[in-house]
């Protein structure tokens, strides 16, 4: 079945035909401009129900005439309407009088309008029309004629193929009124049909635009319309897109694929097919690109189309955009066992591309052969018959004409089917007829033509006996012998001869009995055997039709063919004479075989012809009837006389077979002007001959059938064509029957030479039918490409490069090749195949490779020789021929490099792949041919040997490759991880070589790819507790829900059970599901009293990795797969029914319970414990993370009467930090009862377990617990004091009883490891404060509907030395826009309020603002652990106000109820012994007052106020418990307080003697503070007691003298007022540009005289002088004053600008001068100064970092040098050195209290300021501040 060809159609439009077969019309659907003009000129709209055209236009008018239009007005409503109408207002249009127009529903109304033009131009006016509804307006326009062409703005035609065309088409309409010409200028690839003409107004004209593109190119031009007579211009926008066409050619189906040769051509292979049928195969042409793609289909020009049998007749076609066309290719062989090759091109339009297709099939043709070659009939007498069966089989599918070459009917011999037609793969039986007229011995060979087929040879023999003549039997033996003796030349002798020479020893027997001559007269040569004859040779060969023979006949007939024309006389027609030769040396008889009813009859009948002789026959002819054609074929059998009788015959070694003779004889009787039989036949015959080298013989069949219902006689005519032999030249053909020939032919030029045959039928010459045959000799030619030579690229040294190197038989034969290389060459070149076969028309491609072994050029050189012959020839022989070929390499040097030495690909998910492309460059000029190598590396916290055997964890594209010359590759590389580990995989590559021992160089890395295999991540960051949870702080909410624990959990690998269900599923059926996880971890709601509010806690998750997790907790029913009802277990155990009861009751929820988090995002997740029932809930909750961990949290909460006492114990054991052995002050360590009831428990802890390990301790109290006893508020935590003192390094344990009163007793196991610290060492990390478990970047968790969160949710101090005070600065932000917030800080354990202090205590940060908050720690005197939990309440500004608002007014109406009552008197006319009766009111106690009330008031008050009888506790201490009463609605409760929110802040530190800081953390003393209070006991005594938020530093007193008693006792407030005034001095002085202009001048000064004698070591002698023993008492306050007064004069002397002095110094200014000395030295070794000094410096920094919080400075800022000028800087390095020294001078110190030691701190402090002035004027406007780091 054919494929459908998808042609364009031709057609006569020349648009239509502009390229073949491509052209693709396309009809742009343009929006005409003219007909949107038109219908708005008559659109009709709708006013109020009043149907009008929006306007009237006049066009074409001319002066001096009217011009009338009608306005139509119809009523398209239901009910009547009414309008009006005004005229236009220009006298050139006028209408009808105006009157109220009335139109009924339906009816219309025509308005004449009536235009007369006074001018020519254009005008324009109106109708105004008046309805109740309103008015509407009816345009009148007359335009001036004008040219007007509309067209569309643009056009876009379809995409294009390059050297294609398409097109569209569009409307040019003439839209003014005047006859207008127009011309279009298109530029190319673009063209417009018609690009010129004339429109006469309104009419149109089709446009067709075609696009023949020349390039792959975006075009976008313009079209240049031209029209009218001033040449008016209007342009137009093409855009069209040609791309080039990509066409793919593939086999579909093919599996005979040559893999080998498929780069080069695609192979359509058909196989075998029968002979003189077509087959049918197609291809497929597939369009990769676009836009439609013409092609052609042709075949190769050096292809031979003389007798191609390949068909192709699809040309042109055209596949659509990504569509596909199957292209039929039809096979139609002709002659057998050929194998045909031919090729294809496929070229696209414009031939840019050309796709080759190698066609290929082979020919097969019938297959028939005989049962037996001969037939033996044995001996029958005379008279009889014998009839004999033999096989015929054709052993081939194809269907076989055969004929046996004999006419039954004249014939002894005779077939049952001589001709026929044997179908495929099938066998038939034929039947032979022996019946002789004579009795001898017969014999004939008959010949079997097989259409397409060598012939097949049947030998018929059998003996006839009568009774007279009985000649020896012949056998089938001796018809061997026969065909011996005939080839060693015997037969020519008579039997007797034979046997007399045989007797006489002339001839000898073989070992097969056959004769042979004697030895000596061989001449020592072996005797000659028959031999294997061609069928064709023995056919055509037989001395009869040609003059060759194979051997010598017996008998000769002098002509074999007798035509008698036409005989149209019966009676008179003239005998044939014929002659037959006896070419023995016996004699013979001869008898022809004369059937009586043949017209054709030979005389005589019988003879004998002596040896050597001739003798005449008469060959008659005599027709029984005219108009006919007469046919047949005579034979005669020649015999050795003696071998009529057996008896003759004396060996039996001599016997032979008689020789058979046959004659064709044929005639017609048609008269003159009759009409001979019309035949009716077909004719197969291939026109070009079987390919032969030249001088060889060439064979071919040719098949004649009569289809008509007559015979057909036959006759060939060689006149025309010598060289051509034709058997059998004449015959007849019976209707149905056919007739085979055999044409012979030797060509014997390479030219092709063309045969002209003529066939005559029926013996008219109308009937002759013309046969042109053609045959030649092929040669040996082979067609090299490139003309015999070719290049190699460079290649690399010590590789090898190859390429392909086409060769072609150009000829019809097959041909042999074999290449043939220098032998000096060989080491460098080789080609693969060096020899083979090329078939007919076909070109193979052989492979060369070159290998160069230096970096030069190279000259190679190589033949190939071809041949025909099989055997292997000498290339020198004169049967082949050879092509040289010149072959030209270079040798190069190249490498592979990576642009990226380093890919890092990042974070995969384990189990998961991720792909990477790497880029492989050869900078080189020479292609690599190379093979690639990955080794892997593992590194990460895991065991080198276990991960050194994991696979290979990296999986490469392609490992082999090559790379071209200055080219690269991509490789794309598929990475795995399979655990969470980091991995480096590095790449190697190896070059080919062409060494067998060496395949490869030495691999060499090229680059390395690094991954990380990640697991997802989360973590919790922080926790906040709300609801019943609101007390319990973060620590202790961290530790009741292990997220310690859980977070090392989520920080593992996960196991492969784990990953079972990568996400959450529900996979069981149980209503408890299986766990695959092997963790655990328990989630502690705490406890909380039956009917509170939810316990709800809130944690902050957060991805901590590298990708998004999507997490999920699942509760029992998410696992469970819903099942029906009847599957459901109605048995269920304690567990799953306490499961069901928490889940049905949702005692426990989670919100959300999935989400997804991208890498850095946190989430918030709301844990809730409902309070419903009294007891302890459990329900597991499995915590899934998607293709991650798989945790198991047991969720645990506790509901506890209201009435009880309950103490949440989270564990029965408690271990305490490792204390160092043979330490004498142990820390105190802190263990916590956390108060879970509604009401204050009191407990007591049981030292007796304690007394027995200090007993068998040596009385050494290892456990101390400093406070056994105390109450705790409900919902509040207590902090239990210990001391763990080890004696021994080992783990010390004792089991502790708990007694809570009235409530249930624990017993704790306390546990404490002492250690050595001389043995451990550094690995003793227990004296270090870790860092906090609460990350501070999740702050932010508060409490839901605050938009309140700390900067830091922690504060760690570390380790700090005793009598330390450290300081801590957080702030407090308001994210809120809208309401600020009042804030108060608390402390939850009563112990912490004598060292921790909040500075603001409270304080109100406004909306979207900040407010910064210091912690200041005070270390005790003893060494303990610090774990505060510092708790701020946190209210919105809007509440509190309105609580304190209506708490004023309750106040109010409280004090009024107090003093007010009310008299109700029924009658005050009564007696006054009548009893008064007095309201009583209740008042806020609950009690009755009987006040008398002199005035009645005339309203009544309001309701009675009462509270509670007993007093609530402070609403931001614990959770009150309300009482309703049953008049509570109608009293008047006092306000309650707004539920403050609490956000925890924990303040951890751990303090040391300071021995053992310096011991253990020896460099961190200095950065300490020393903080040093020194009270007297009156002061102590008398201290007022302090709020515990109130500051703690206490008003203690220095130990001094009284004249320093007053600095001493300052109080705080007078501290903090000195200390705001000194800060605003200095501030005010460093701001103050004369203050710095006096101290540069100042510092300008010379240096007086007598100030260069005082040095260094008479001061330290002056120092040695005083007494050691004395301490210097302060003087008075005169003596100061004095003093104070001498100094300075002093001073002013020695500053004197004489710089001398005249006066030596007296001993009482040395004195003086001492003193002061002193003073100042004590006034800097007073705790108060450093102090002071401490709190100046602690304020700085302070502003410093709240400036920076607010932006105003930058603390990152890089510092400015400013270069000062020489004298400066001298002086300044000069005052530097004398700073640095007093500074060294007052760390020296010891004693602060001297004013000596406050001058020279002062000096060192102020005098800088003067150098640093002009800094700061050029920084002026910066606040730019650098910290050092």
């Amino acid at each position: 079945m054919l494929a459908q060809v998808h042609r364009c159609t031709s057609s006569s439009d020349p648009f239509q035909r502009f390229c073949h077969g491509g052209t693709t019309q396309v009809t742009v659907p343009i929006q005409r401009p003219f007909i949107s003009s038109l219908r708005k000129m008559k659109e009709r709209s709708t006013f109020w129900g009043i149907e009008v055209v929006e306007a009237l236009y006049w066009h074409r008018w001319c002066l001096g005439k009217e011009f009338i239009k009608h306005l139509t007005l119809k009523n398209v409503c239901l009910k009547t309407q009414k309008l009006r109408f005004r005229p236009p207002t220009t006298r050139f249009f006028t209408t009808i009088f105006p009157q109220p127009i009335i139109l009924s529903p339906g009816m219309s109304l025509t308005l004449p309008i009536i235009f007369r033009p006074l001018e020519k131009k254009e005008y324009e006016d109106s109708i105004h029309f008046e309805k109740s509804e309103g008015e509407f307006t009816v345009a009148l326009c007359a335009k001036l004629p004008h040219i007007s062409l509309l067209f569309p703005d643009s056009i876009h035609l379809p995409s294009c193929a390059v050297y294609d065309s398409t097109g569209a088409s569009f409307i040019l309409y003439n839209d003014g009124d005047v006859y207008t010409s127009f011309s279009w200028e298109v530029p190319t690839p673009f063209n417009f049909i018609p690009s010129r003409g004339m429109l006469n107004p309104g009419q149109e004209c089709t446009i067709k635009v075609t696009f023949h593109p020349q390039a792959a190119l975006v075009h976008d031009v313009s079209a240049t319309c031209s029209f009218g007579e001033t040449q008016e211009q209007k342009s137009m926008r093409l855009t069209a897109i040609a791309k080039y066409p990509n066409l793919v050619v593939t086999v579909p189906g093919d599996s005979h694929e040559d893999t080998g040769r498929r780069h080069i051509w695609d192979v359509l292979h058909f196989d075998s097919v029968a002979v003189g049928s077509t087959a049918e195969r197609y291809v497929e042409i597939c369009n990769m690109s676009v836009v439609n793609a013409p092609f052609r289909i042709e075949r190769s020009k050096e292809s031979t189309p003389r007798d191609s049998d390949f068909l192709c007749d699809v040309s042109p076609a055209t596949v659509s955009a990504g569509g596909k066309f199957l292209v039929p290719f039809y096979f139609s062989p002709q002659i057998v066992g050929m194998n045909s090759v031919d090729y294809f091109t496929v070229t696209p339009v414009g031939n840019v591309t050309q796709s080759v297709l190698k066609v290929t099939g082979s020919c097969k043709g019938p297959g028939i052969s005989l049962q037996h070659p001969f037939v033996y009939f044995s001996c029958i007498n005379l008279g009889e018959s014998l009839t004999q069966p033999f096989n015929v089989t054709n052993i081939s599918d194809v269907p076989a004409y055969y004929q046996f070459d004999i006419d039954c009917r004249q014939s002894i011999f005779s077939f049952d089917h001589p001709c026929g037609i044997l179908a495929g793969m099938s066998t038939i039986t034929l039947k032979v007829t022996f019946q002789p007229a004579y009795p001898m011995i017969y014999y004939r060979r008959v010949v079997c033509l097989v259409h397409h087929q060598d012939p097949l040879f049947l030998d018929l023999f059998g003996t006839c006996h009568s009774v007279a003549m009985k000649p020896e039997i012949l056998k089938l033996k001796d018809l061997t012998r026969y065909r011996t003796h005939m080839a060693r030349g015997l037969t020519f002798y008579p039997p007797d001869v034979l046997g007399t020479m045989l007797k006489e020893n002339k001839l000898l027997l073989d070992e097969n009995g056959a004769l042979t001559l004697p030895p000596e007269m061989l001449e020592n040569k072996p005797p000659e055997e028959y031999p294997s004859l061609e069928p064709m040779v023995e056919y055509f060969y037989d001395g009869v039709n040609s003059d060759f023979t194979v051997f010598p006949p017996h008998v000769i007939l002098s002509n074999n063919e007798f035509d008698f024309g036409c005989c149209t006389d019966l009676h008179n027609i003239q005998p044939f004479p014929l002659s037959l030769t006896n070419c023995t040396k016996g004699k013979i008889t001869v008898r022809w075989t004369n059937k009586p009813e043949s017209p054709f009859q030979v005389a005589p009948e019988c003879c004998d012809i002596p040896p050597l002789k001739s003798m005449a026959f008469c060959v008659t002819f005599q027709p029984s009837q005219l108009n006919s054609l007469y046919a047949a074929e005579l034979e005669a059998f020649a015999l050795y006389k003696v071998l009529r009788h057996y008896s003759n015959i004396e060996e039996r070694t001599t016997m032979c077979p008689s020789w058979s003779s046959t004659i064709r004889l044929r005639g017609h009787t048609f008269e003159p002007r009759q009409q001979h039989f019309i035949p009716q036949y077909t004719l197969d015959c291939h026109k070009v001959f079987p390919p032969v080298r030249p001088n060889t013989t060439t064979y071919c069949s040719m098949l004649l059938c009569n289809t008509g219902t007559a015979a057909i006689s036959f006759n060939m005519s060689l006149e025309k064509c010598p060289s051509l032999l034709v058997k059998p030249h004449s015959g007849f053909i019976a209707p149905g029957d056919h007739q085979i020939f055999i044409l012979s032919t030797c060509p014997q030029e390479t030219s092709v030479l063309h045969h002209s045959l003529s066939l005559h039928l029926n013996f008219s010459a109308s009937f002759t039918k013309e046969i042109i045959l053609q045959s030649n000799a092929e040669p040996l030619v082979l067609l090299l490409e490139g003309d015999g030579s070719f290049y190699f690229k460079p290649t690399c040294v010590g590789l090898a490069s190859s390429r392909t190197f086409t060769i072609k038989n150009s000829t019809r034969l097959p041909m042999f090749f074999r290449w043939k290389i220098w032998q000096s060459d060989k080491k460098f070149l080789s080609v693969l195949p060096d020899g083979g076969t090329i078939l007919p028309n076909e070109a193979l491609a052989q492979t060369w490779i070159f290998s160069p072994s230096a970096e030069i050029k190279y000259l190679l050189r190589a033949w190939v020789t071809v041949w025909r012959d099989q055997e292997i020839l000498d290339d020198k022989g004169p049967d082949s021929v050879r092509y040289p070929l010149r072959i030209i390499g270079e040798g190069a040097l190249g490498t592979i490099t990576a642009p990226e030495e380093q890919v890092d690909v990042g974070n995969i998910l384990v189990g998961k792949t991720q792909s990477c492309e790497l880029v492989l460059l050869n900078n080189g000029v020479c292609s690599l041919k190379y093979v690639l190598s990955v080794e892997q590396k593992i590194t990460g916290p895991c065991d080198p040997e276990e991960v050194a055997s994991d696979p290979l964890a990296i999986e490469l594209d392609h490992y082999r490759g090559t790379i071209p010359a200055r080219g690269k590759i991509l490789l794309q590389a598929t990475l795995s991880p399979t655990r969470w580990l980091h991995y480096n995989w590095t790449v190697f590559y190896a070059l080919y070589t062409v060494k067998a021992t060496e395949p490869f160089t030495e691999k060499k890395p090229v680059c390395s790819v690094t991954a990380t295999g990640i697991y997802p991540s989360i973590c919790i960051t922080d926790v906040c507790g709300i609801g019943s949870a609101r007390g319990i702080s973060k620590l202790h909410l961290w530790q009741l829900f292990s997220l310690e624990t859980l977070n090392k959990y989520l920080e593992r690998d996960p196991t492969p059970q784990e990953l079972t269900f990568r996400v959450p599923t529900r996979h069981s059926t149980n209503l408890t599901p299986p766990v695959y996880t092997p963790v655990m971890v328990d989630f502690n709601f705490g406890a909380a009293p039956v009917r509170r509010v939810p316990s709800v806690v809130m944690l902050m998750l957060q991805n901590n990795g590298v990708m998004p997790v999507n997490w999920a907790f699942l509760f029992p029913f998410d696992q469970k797969i819903d099942m029906e009802y009847w599957a459901e277990s109605a048995e269920f155990d304690p567990s799953e029914l306490h499961q069901m009861r928490v889940q049905d009751n949702q005692l426990f929820s989670i919100c959300p319970k999935e989400g997804n988090l991208l890498p850095g995002e946190e989430q918030t997740i709301h844990l809730s414990h409902r309070h419903d029932f009294i007891g302890t809930d459990r329900l597991p909750v499995l915590l899934k993370v998607s293709h991650g961990r798989e945790i198991l949290l047991n969720f645990i909460g506790v509901t506890v009467d209201l009435e009880s006492y309950y103490i949440h114990f989270t564990s029965t054991k408690h271990v305490f930090t490792p204390i160092a052995i043979g330490s004498s002050n142990p820390p105190k360590q802190i263990y916590e009862l956390y108060n879970g009831g509604a009401t204050k428990v009191a407990y007591e802890i049981q030292v007796d377990a304690l007394m027995e390990v200090q007993e068998e301790n040596q009385q050494h109290a290892v456990f101390v617990c400093l406070n056994p006893k105390g109450e705790i508020g409900p919902g509040l935590t207590a902090h239990t004091e210990w001391i763990f003192s080890p004696l021994e390094a080992k783990m010390y344990s004792v089991n502790v009883p708990i007694h809570i009163l009235d409530g249930d007793s624990a017993l704790i196991t306390f546990q404490g490891v002492g250690y050595d610290p001389h043995v451990m060492r550094e690995a003793a990390q227990f004296d270090k404060v870790v860092s906090p478990v609460i990350a501070p970047g999740s702050a932010k968790l508060t409490t839901p509907g605050l938009a309140v969160y700390l900067s830091q949710p922690q504060i760690c101090f570390g380790n700090i030395p005793v009598y330390s005070k450290c300081s801590r600065l957080f702030f407090l932000n308001n994210t809120s826009e809208k309401e600020a917030i009042v804030f108060a800080w608390y402390i939850t354990t009563s112990d912490a309020t004598v060292v921790l202090n909040v500075i603001p205590e409270t304080g109100i940060v406004p909306a979207g603002e900040s407010t910064y908050c210091v912690v200041i720690l005070h270390a005790s005197e003893t060494a303990c652990f610090y774990d505060i939990d510092l708790v701020c309440e946190v209210f919105t500004q809007q509440p509190l106000d309105q609580y304190e608002k209506e708490l004023k007014e309750w106040e109010t109406e409280k004090a009024r109820q107090a003093v007010e009552f009310t008299i109700t008197e029924k009658d005050l006319n009564r007696k006054k012994n009548v009893k008064e009766h007095a309201q009583v009111r209740p008042n806020l106690l609950g009690t009755k007052s009987s006040v008398s009330v002199t005035e009645i008031r005339k309203y009544k008050t309001l309701p009675p106020i009462k509270t509670s009888s007993v007093p609530n506790p402070p609403a931001s201490r614990s959770q009150r418990i309300q009482s309703r009463h049953k008049e509570a609605k109608k009293l008047w409760t006092k306000p309650e307080p707004p539920l403050p929110s609490l956000l925890h802040v924990r303040v951890t530190a751990r303090s040391h003697s300071v021995d053992d800081l310096l011991n253990d953390f020896s460099g961190e003393l200095p950065q300490h503070f020393l903080y040093r209070q020194l009270k007297t006991k009156a002061a102590r005594n008398n201290a007022p007691d302090e709020t515990p938020l109130s500051d703690s530093r206490s008003k203690q007193r220095t130990a001094l003298a009284p004249s320093w008693q007053e600095l001493a006792n300052c109080s705080k407030e007078e501290a903090r007022l000195v200390t705001d005034v000194l800060s605003t001095v200095i501030k005010g002085l460093l701001e103050e540009t004369q203050f710095h202009s006096a101290v540069m001048r100042s510092i300008a000064e010379p240096i007086p005289y007598f100030c260069q004698f005082w040095s260094e070591e008479s001061a330290k002698l002056l120092d040695k002088k005083q007494s050691p023993g004395t301490s210097p008492t302060p003087p008075s306050s005169e003596v100061n004053a004095k003093d104070r007064q001498g100094e300075e004069a002093a001073r002013r002397e020695e500053v004197s600008p004489s710089g001398t002095s005249d006066a030596a110094e007296t001993p009482s200014v040395i004195i003086r001068k001492e003193q002061f000395r002193e003073e100042r030295e004590a006034i800097l070794r007073m705790p108060a100064y450093a102090n002071l000094t401490e709190k100046i410096l602690d304020n700085a920094i302070q502003n410093i970092l709240v400036e920076a919080s607010r932006g105003e400075v930058v603390l990152t800022a890089r510092p400015r040098i400013i270069a000062l000028p020489p004298l400066l800087c001298q002086t300044s390095s000069i005052r530097d050195q004398d700073t640095s020294a007093r500074i060294q001078d007052f760390h020296g110190r010891k004693d602060f209290s001297s004013v000596e030691s406050c001058e020279i701190l002062s000096q060192t402090f102020v005098e800088p300021m003067s150098s640093l002035s002009e800094e700061m004027k050029e920084s002026y406007g910066q606040r730019h501040i650098t910290l050092p780091s």
